[in-house]
């Protein structure tokens, strides 16, 4: 999502002459405003390919390979027909929020296409808030169909919305006001608290077994420091996400590959664990990821190369803070991070600019040859510029595909080496 951001209304010189009639102030406005946005139709081959691809591994194992319980099945059953409901949504909604955003010139260029014709049309931005919205409602109404009124899930079900929607709110007012860095790095602890307050999870982590005899104990309690591990694992998940960008699709294509990764960790581990408690906390991941999978595919078929929205601030800060919730209150934490170890390698790559120690652009991106239409990389640190550097100059819609490639073998690695170490490890 290479964008270069512009803003600004201006405001009627005649206001300094006096107050204009209604009818004469609203028709001034009218005629100041742009004309009605019309969007490309979303790639929706890319869309339900990815669907397919993979919605097609979890829904083997949860009805096929497993034996697991009828209820949850029908749980299942029921979130999976609504997010796929949210799926439509989204595709309607999005054109629409486009129209009115693109009026109230939230609106950027493609600077990855600077120089072409394609690069001087104005694409609307934040389109996150749209995705985020309907996510939201649809996993507040799926409360109706699964929780009973005094479940113990319920609050830190609710807790965990609640962080969403405030993640949602912060990232679009960023979007809006263009806040400085030191700033966003402080809005995810913001917006995990009610979730932190909530948390009546357990506080204790599992030392391994190679380093149980030099600890003392196999379980370490941790207390207090585990709502700071939580807040950390939050404020990393956002912007790890927020920084890993620059391509049309990136973005989405990250977290759509790595919610498929929970999903699929997910009914693995209730499929083979014997724990009730475990099997609850994986089925509640299930319930919030679901959704927000099926929502992101809808964006992602307007944001695929050549995108005609740009999803924003809104959008990473609303999937990390998701995934981070995901992450927390099923208790894979470890394993989220494994799934987000190109994030990790770019934040790592990325930390002498993000803390000044070198020069840092504005924008992180490589340069664009006209002639060739080839993406050539910089000397910045980051994993978009590290790829073009090893693999050589190629198309954004190609640096995108093998970034996501990176992204999808991430996770299958985190997958063989959790079985590798299971017995040994823990």
């Amino acid at each position: 999502m290479a964008r270069n951001k512009k803003r600004g209304a201006a405001a009627p010189a005649a206001a300094a002459e006096g107050p204009q009639p209604a009818a004469a102030a609203a028709n001034a406005e009218v005629a100041a405003a742009p004309e009605d946005l019309v969007l490309r139709p979303p790639n929706l081959r890319v869309a339900f390919a990815a669907m397919a691809l993979f919605l097609a591994p979890f829904s083997y194992l949860a009805f096929v390979h497993y034996p697991l319980d009828a209820d949850l099945r029908r749980s299942i059953l029921i979130c999976g027909a609504i997010s796929l409901g949210g799926f439509f949504v989204v595709l309607r909604l999005i054109p629409v929020a486009a129209r009115y955003l693109h009026r109230r010139k939230l609106f950027g260029k493609d600077i990855n296409k600077k120089g072409l014709p394609t690069g001087e049309i104005d694409v609307p931005e934040a389109l996150g808030i749209v995705v985020g919205i309907v996510y939201l409602v649809i996993a507040i109404l799926f409360q109706q169909f699964n929780f009973a009124a005094d479940s113990i899930w319920l609050v830190e079900y609710n807790a965990a919305l609640a962080s969403v929607c405030f993640m949602i709110l912060l990232g679009f007012i960023d979007d809006v006001l263009d806040i400085p860095w030191r700033v966003k790095l402080l809005l995810p602890g913001i917006a995990a608290l009610p979730l932190l307050m909530a948390y009546a999870g357990g506080t204790s982590i599992i030392i391994p077994k190679p380093l149980a005899s030099y600890v003392g104990v196999e379980v370490l309690e941790l207390g207090g420091l585990y709502k700071v591990f939580m807040l950390l694992l939050a404020v990393f998940c956002t912007n790890s996400i927020n920084i890993h960008a620059g391509l049309n699709g990136l973005e989405v294509g990250q977290t759509v590959v790595i919610s498929a990764a929970v999903l699929v960790h997910n009914v693995m581990r209730i499929g083979s664990s014997k724990d009730l408690e475990t099997q609850q906390a994986h089925a509640f991941s299930i319930y919030l990821v679901l959704p927000f999978l099926t929502t992101s595919l809808a964006l992602l078929g307007f944001n695929w190369y050549p995108s005609s929205v740009f999803v924003g601030d809104t959008y990473t800060y609303f999937a990390g803070m998701t995934l981070a919730v995901v992450g927390i209150l099923g208790h894979f934490s470890e394993t989220l991070l494994l799934f987000f170890l190109p994030q990790v390698l770019n934040f790592l790559c990325s930390v002498p600019q993000l803390f000044k120690f070198v020069y840092c652009p504005r924008h992180r991106l490589p340069s664009f040859d006209t002639q060739t239409g080839l993406l050539t990389g910089s000397k910045d640190g980051n994993l978009v510029n590290i790829f073009l550097r090893l693999f050589g100059k190629c198309s954004e819609k190609s640096l995108c595909i093998r970034l996501l490639i990176f992204q999808a073998l991430s996770c299958l690695f985190c997958f063989w080496l959790r079985y590798m170490l299971t017995g040994w490890y823990k």
